[in-house]
């Protein structure tokens, strides 16, 4: 749906409101500023497929870039501010960028990105002055002539978080047809989790990420209100949830975590009855803390498969996950495959590779050999997840295939392990990784970040052994345990693993 056309029919209503009340966007100057802003793209020398990169933290600017760039034809990709000053400037030089727009809260990073990016034309920074950029608040201020936009849809153009080496572009598959004629993600936002004119979605997590940008700007596009948090906070979010009645959320496992965390008595405290879907995705969500969330919620949690990339997707809601637990669900986009390393079907129950066919081809930007490297010899594509499906066809991922600790011959997976030890009441955090070793190739090692104000010594690495032990079988218990006082993880929630990894080889190699 246009911009205008809601703003026609409800110009008064709200589009985009803070979390805390701070500040708040009607439809009608959503649809103005959105389209000054598309006309000085215009005027700037901008056509279809062309580039533009956002650097800022979670505020209204963020939503509104996008959708100026979407009624404009133009490619927008976001860039995490949490990444160092080279990764940022690789990603929005890699994409091309021609327009680099920041916040004024990202003005240091920003201004060394924009020295190391010179196919930027144009640099705007929202919020307050920032030297080398030029105001964004006075641009979508301005009524321009002769800088008239072409009406054609935009789309985004992510780069994968990058938790296992340089993040990658993700080309998408676009023809750019004329604007109004919708963002795929609108019908599965319609269609799938019943997301009206009338829902209002609250978004806890960075809008540079894929899922929280996408689910923004398809629940704009069909008409409803979006809340953003500038960063998650488990009060903060309850209160969020009661004042602005929340209807769908998507959180992240460790969101669930840290929410479960709190005393009883202060979520009783908070009217959460507003909500109608409560979606998670991104990480793999413990049993223990799923069934906990559905206890607490009743049965509005979704959950889905899928990435940045598109190429497949399941989904599965909370019936299905409570006679299915640990599942991910049943593909709802391509059809689903699994298969060994020689790309031979394997039978339900027996873990192997993760494939979907039947799907549009994704492609990375610039990397023939990752492209080549994320399907098989029959089109197949894949995310580089290890998993299988049980007799009625559900999904269960194992792990990531890069992550698979291969000790003595046999497959461990991470994921099984740190199921198990989060739920001990000293775990604020856990990871666990394959390190080297001479006997058995690699053995299981644990990285325990404790609650505060507990002690990583060896009193507790012996309970949590113990724990260990009484959950899972002798070979899969960790063979070594290490204290970190804050485990690496995107604020989106997806564990660092390579920092681990490389955190834990610095210590090993210390004499």
């Amino acid at each position: 749906m246009r911009l205008s056309d809601i703003a026609g029919n409800d110009p008064d209503k709200l589009a985009i409101v803070m979390a805390d009340g701070s500040r708040a966007v009607t439809f009608a100057e959503l649809d103005a500023r959105t389209r000054r802003l598309a006309d000085f793209f215009a005027a700037r020398g901008l056509r279809r497929a062309d580039h533009i990169a956002i650097l800022m933290g979670n505020r209204p600017e963020f939503l509104e870039v996008c959708l100026a760039a979407q009624r404009s034809g133009l490619y927008y990709t976001p860039v995490n501010w949490h990444l160092t000053e080279g990764e940022a400037a690789y990603v929005t030089d890699d994409c091309g960028a021609q327009v680099f727009v920041i916040g004024d809260d990202n003005a240091e990073i920003g201004r060394r990105v924009l020295a190391k990016c010179p196919t930027v034309a144009t640099a705007l920074a929202a919020g307050g002055e920032v030297p080398d950029f030029s105001s964004y608040d006075d641009v979508v201020a301005a009524d321009r002539s002769g800088g008239s936009h072409e009406a054609l849809e935009g789309f985004y153009f992510f780069y994968s978080s990058g938790t296992t080496g340089r993040p990658k572009g993700i080309k998408p598959t676009h023809s750019f047809p004329p604007y109004g004629n919708g963002m795929p993600i609108e019908v599965a936002l319609h269609h799938g989790f019943g997301v009206t004119a009338d829902s209002v979605y609250l978004c806890p997590a960075p809008l540079y990420h894929a899922a929280p940008l996408g689910w923004s700007l398809g629940v704009q596009r069909i008409g409803g209100t979006v809340v953003i948090m500038e960063s998650f906070d488990p009060v903060a979010c309850l209160v969020a949830i009661e004042r602005h009645r929340i209807t769908h959320a998507q959180f992240v496992p460790t969101m669930f975590v840290r929410m479960l965390e709190l005393p009883a008595g202060v979520r009783a405290r908070y009217d959460l009855s507003s909500l109608r879907v409560v979606v998670h995705a991104g990480a793999p969500c413990p049993v223990p803390v799923k069934r906990q969330m559905i206890d607490w919620l009743g049965p509005v949690l979704m959950e889905y498969y899928a990435g940045s990339e598109g190429g497949g997707m399941t989904a599965i809601n909370s019936a299905d996950w409570l006679a299915h637990p640990g599942s991910v669900g049943k593909p709802s986009v391509g059809t689903l495959h699994i298969v060994d390393d020689d790309g031979n079907e394997l039978p339900a129950g027996e873990t192997g590779n993760v494939y979907f066919g039947d799907t549009e081809m994704f492609t990375y930007h610039n990397d023939p050999e990752k492209t080549a490297a994320a399907r098989n010899a029959k089109g197949w594509q894949t995310l580089g997840d290890l998993g299988y499906v049980d007799a009625d066809g559900y999904l269960y991922l194992s792990d990531r295939r890069s992550d698979l600790i291969i000790s003595g011959g046999v497959n461990i997976y991470p994921q099984e392990i740190e199921s198990a030890l989060i739920m001990h009441p000293d775990v604020a955090d856990i990871a666990v990784i394959g390190v080297d070793d001479d006997e058995m190739g690699q053995s299981v090692h644990a990285v325990v970040q404790p609650h505060e104000g507990v002690t990583g010594d060896d009193e507790l690495a012996e309970a949590l052994l113990a724990h260990c032990r009484s959950q899972l079988a002798g070979y899969k218990c960790p063979r070594a345990l290490t204290f970190m006082a804050e485990l690496p993880r995107t604020p989106a929630g997806k564990l660092l693993r390579r920092r681990v990894r490389e955190s834990i080889s610095s210590a090993r190699a210390l004499p």
